[in-house]
């Protein structure tokens, strides 16, 4: 009787979960430049995690373990930059053949609809002077723009490296103090063994989606290539790292081959482009990887999605990078998704 009495009430403690919850989230929504990369960082330490391990049973230490990661990590970044650069200068160089093309492509438009001719030269008109009188003021980013947002970039920049350096250097003793502050006696091994379940499960999530990423990013570049498309190597690269934010990613890409096929192309040709990576996303999604990711991680495709906006709201474009990520190890750790064997009678040897 004494316990029940000094027990204490389950709606106390749902409303004090409830405000921590809200005090956190606000928290981390006010110090987004600093808990973003942060976040960021965490990640990215879990997905490297068990190359880590390996490193470290080799014999190295762990600091220069750590070191070396961050190492390829700049210098993989740096490869891809210097490979993606001409591309990039030569879309940047034909910005006013782009700019006729869709002025042309928007002429057509407007002769072939009745009446749409003088709404839209008003709303050109319009436009046009707005913008000719703020170009010089804040339309178009100045060389002040660029020195005033350096230091947040590079500050950013260095929560994420430090950050990374000093997780990977000690996440195991993280983990024990988390597993010991969060269980209590019996509990702290089980919830040790969640977190190293939830690392290990994002570490192989992550792996098979890179290898899926890639051979999409591939397939994509080497169909462009084929049809003549300028920059098939930039786009292949693009449909590879967007694929990692889902739906968004894939929705933009789809948009901007789209804009390139009106650019590069004519008649049925221009949409081209498109259907041909909207093609290889859809046999990727159907097929590729439900067999190569769906057997180890299952979630619900309407939570992920919602993860997915709620964290792109939240924190941007990081955002939608740790929003995978952040879901699955918090479904692990409340030991919400895990490895079950499958309840479908039809799945079951006979």
């Amino acid at each position: 009787m004494k316990r029940s009495a000094t027990a204490p009430d389950p709606v106390l403690r749902v409303s004090v979960a409830i405000m921590a919850a809200g005090t956190l989230l606000l928290a981390l929504k006010v110090a987004e430049d600093i808990f973003a990369p942060l976040m960021l960082a965490i990640v990215v330490g879990v997905i490297f995690a068990p190359l880590a391990d390996r490193l470290e049973r080799l014999g190295l230490p762990r600091g220069v373990v750590a070191l070396g990661i961050i190492i390829g990590i700049f210098f993989a970044i740096a490869a891809l930059a210097f490979l993606v650069e001409p591309y990039i200068t030569l879309v940047i160089d034909r910005i006013p053949s782009i700019k006729f093309e869709l002025g042309k492509l928007m002429f057509e438009y407007r002769g072939l609809i009745q009446g749409i001719g003088e709404v839209s030269g008003e709303i050109e008109d319009a436009l046009g002077a707005a913008v000719a009188e703020s170009s010089d003021a804040t339309g178009v980013p100045t060389m002040k723009d660029a020195l005033f947002l350096a230091p947040v970039i590079l500050a950013q920049v260095l929560v994420f490296l430090g950050g990374l350096f000093f997780f990977l250097l000690t996440r195991n003793d993280i983990y024990r103090w988390m597993a010991h502050r969060i269980g209590s006696g019996p509990e702290t091994p089980m919830m040790l063994e969640r977190f190293c379940a939830a690392e290990k499960m994002v570490s192989r999530y992550f792996a098979a989606i890179s290898v899926v990423n890639a051979g999409l990013g591939l397939a994509v570049g080497a169909a462009l290539m084929l049809i003549g498309l300028p920059g098939a190597v930039v786009w292949g690269i693009a449909a590879m790292l967007l694929n990692f934010v889902l739906y968004l990613g894939p929705a933009a890409l789809a948009g901007g081959l789209l804009l390139a096929g009106i650019v590069n192309f004519d008649g049925l040709m221009t949409f081209a482009p498109m259907a041909i990576y909207l093609g290889l996303n859809m046999t990727e999604a159907q097929f590729v990887t439900p067999s190569l990711v769906g057997r180890h991680v299952q979630i619900n495709p309407f939570l992920i999605f919602v993860a997915l906006l709620f964290w792109l709201w939240f924190w941007g474009p990081l955002g939608g990078i740790v929003a995978i990520p952040v879901t699955l190890i918090t479904l692990r750790l409340f030991d919400i998704l895990g490895d079950r064997p499958s309840r479908n009678p039809a799945a079951r040897p006979a």
